[in-house]
């Protein structure tokens, strides 16, 4: 049997780490770096008190790795202060979603995680208002194509991304967590009203722990793109660390997760984190996830795509079957998002007439 990539046997058994040779560790770290995770490596070799165990060359690659998460958890500060200042007169609580939520409510998952953007979650009518507000401090539009401002506008729970005309940073203004068009509508006035103030930030908000899991399990698992899966799940995992060494969390999970229609992708979440990363979920939530299971063969079929779909984009983690089983996910992953009208108009478009629109603009 084929061991496991490297990268996997370093969540599951960190306390190892110090004993592998300089040439695990070099595959380790290009592991790592394809799955944007050199930082959360760092912070994992922190967390088992390893660091000075290593060698000098890994320790600067890791310090380097330190340097950059640093840099980032400080844009992701700045930002949300900008973003609060703009926002100032919407009067909203701003409730701030994934590794901006992760960063400024002091999360374990916030360490060594790097950022692309901020997202943030408001009410679908204050959504003019807020656009308005963020125009109005350098925030502009991105995707001009008029396909594309439809397409989100009309039918997805965001915004279409806002980037800053002078920082180049990018905001993502939800409603929802699931697009209209989805196939299940979990409630944002459910998700805003158990929402939590951060402590030492006014006006600042995260979803509820269980919320939070369940979030980031929706992101990953209706999602398509996998090139930062496995970072997705490693989110996940530290989640479930944190929140779960409290007994009464497991069951108010699964109870939340049948309450917002998400069981099928909390399933997965602690299926692939259990088996993937060795993450300790209890008997009893395990039985009450597998109340949402699929059937044996859609099981079979999802952990063969998944099993690779959720491995870092690297040639010693791949096999011939890694490519068409990221693809096929792309594919379930719009289908779930869109009925199958509005997902083949939306797929020749995007094939066919958005890259004849870019040409142009080009022109």
């Amino acid at each position: 049997m084929t061991p496991p990539p490297l990268i996997l046997q370093a969540y599951r058994q960190p306390q190892r780490l110090a004993d592998w040779s300089a040439a695990d560790w070099d595959l380790l770290l290009r592991q790592s770096v394809a799955a944007y995770l050199l930082a959360g490596l760092l912070a994992l070799v922190e967390e088992h008190g390893l660091l000075a165990r290593l060698p000098d060359q890994v320790r600067e690659h890791l310090e380097w790795a330190r340097t950059l998460a640093e840099r980032h958890q400080q844009g992701v500060r700045y930002e949300v202060a900008m973003i609060t200042r703009a926002l100032a007169g919407c009067e909203l609580p701003l409730i701030l979603l994934k590794g901006a939520a992760y960063t400024m409510a002091g999360l374990p998952a916030a360490r060594g995680r790097l950022y692309s953007d901020v997202d943030i979650l408001v009410p679908a009518a204050s959504l003019p208002d807020v656009e308005a507000a963020l125009m109005m401090h350098g925030w502009a539009a991105t995707h001009h194509d008029a396909y594309d401002q439809r397409y989100y506008r009309v039918w997805m729970h965001e915004l279409p991304p806002m980037r800053h005309v002078l920082r180049n940073a990018v905001i993502d203004v939800h409603h929802a967590i699931l697009p209209l068009t989805a196939r299940v509508r979990p409630d944002p006035d459910k998700l805003r009203a158990a929402a939590a103030p951060i402590a030492g930030a006014e006006g600042l908000y995260t979803l509820a722990p269980a919320d939070l899991v369940l979030h980031s399990a929706v992101h990953l698992f209706y999602d398509g793109e996998f090139d930062h899966g496995l970072r997705d799940l490693v989110d996940i995992h530290r989640l479930l660390l944190h929140f779960g060494a409290d007994p009464a969390f497991w069951p108010a999970l699964t109870a939340r997760a049948a309450e917002l229609q998400l069981a099928r992708p909390l399933f997965y979440a602690l299926r692939y984190c259990a088996q993937l990363l060795h993450t300790p979920v209890p008997a009893d939530a395990v039985r009450a996830a597998a109340g949402a299971a699929p059937g044996p063969l859609l099981l079979g079929l999802m952990d063969f795509l998944f099993h690779r779909a959720l491995l870092p984009v690297h040639a010693s983690c791949n096999d011939r079957w890694s490519a068409p089983a990221r693809f096929c996910l792309y594919l379930r992953g719009n289908w779930l998002r869109m009925p199958p009208p509005l997902l083949a108009r939306h797929l020749f478009h995007k094939a066919f007439l958005s890259p004849k629109e870019a040409k142009k603009q080009r022109e």
